[in-house]
C-alpha cells in the first residue's frame, strides 16, 4: 500500500490573485464578487472594500444571500449593522443565521448603549429561533440567552 505524501506549505496556493482575476474579468458575476469579498473578508482587508464588492455583488444578483451576509458583517456601525441584519432577516425570512446573526448583535448594542429596544428585539429574535429550535442544546443555549437578556436592567 501506497502512502499519500503531502507537503502542507507546498500545497498551499493563496488563492487571492486569481479571486481578484475572476472579479476582473466578470466584474458583474456575483459569485466571484462574493467569493473575493470572503476573501478580503478572512485575510482582514478591512470593511470598506468587503462591504462594496458585497454591495457590488447584492447589486448583480439580489437573490444571493452570501452577497446580503457580507453586506452586513461589514458594516461597523453597531446601531446601523443591526438595521442590516433586520433588512436581511426580512429579505430571506427562512435564514436562521441572519437571524442569529441580527439577535447577537441587536444584544451587543443594547448592552454597549444601554437600549431596552434592541434588548426587545434581541430577545423577540431569539424567540423566533427557539420556536424552529430542533437541537436541545440549541433550544436550551436560546433559552438561556433569552432568560440572560430579560434580566437585564440598566
Amino acid at each position: 500500500m501506497t502512502e499519500l505524501q503531502s507537503h502542507p506549505a507546498e500545497d498551499l496556493v493563496d488563492p487571492l490573485a486569481a479571486l481578484e482575476r475572476a472579479v476582473s474579468e466578470r466584474p458583474d458575476d456575483a459569485k466571484a464578487l462574493v467569493a473575493l469579498a470572503n476573501h478580503y473578508w478572512l485575510i482582514g482587508a478591512g470593511p470598506e472594500v468587503v462591504g462594496d464588492l458585497a454591495s457590488r455583488a447584492i447589486a448583480s444578483d439580489p437573490d444571493n444571500r452570501a452577497g446580503w451576509h457580507l453586506w452586513a458583517l461589514a458594516e461597523s456601525n453597531p446601531r446601523e449593522r443591526v438595521s442590516r441584519w433586520q433588512q436581511v432577516s426580512s429579505r430571506f425570512p427562512q435564514d436562521q443565521l441572519a437571524k442569529a446573526n441580527l439577535a447577537d448583535n441587536a444584544a451587543s448594542l443594547a448592552g454597549a448603549e444601554h437600549d431596552y429596544d434592541a434588548v426587545d428585539l434581541a430577545i423577540a429574535t431569539y424567540e423566533e429561533l427557539l420556536a424552529t429550535a430542533e437541537h436541545p442544546d440549541q433550544r436550551a443555549v436560546l433559552e438561556k440567552a433569552i432568560a440572560t437578556l430579560k434580566g437585564w436592567k440598566f
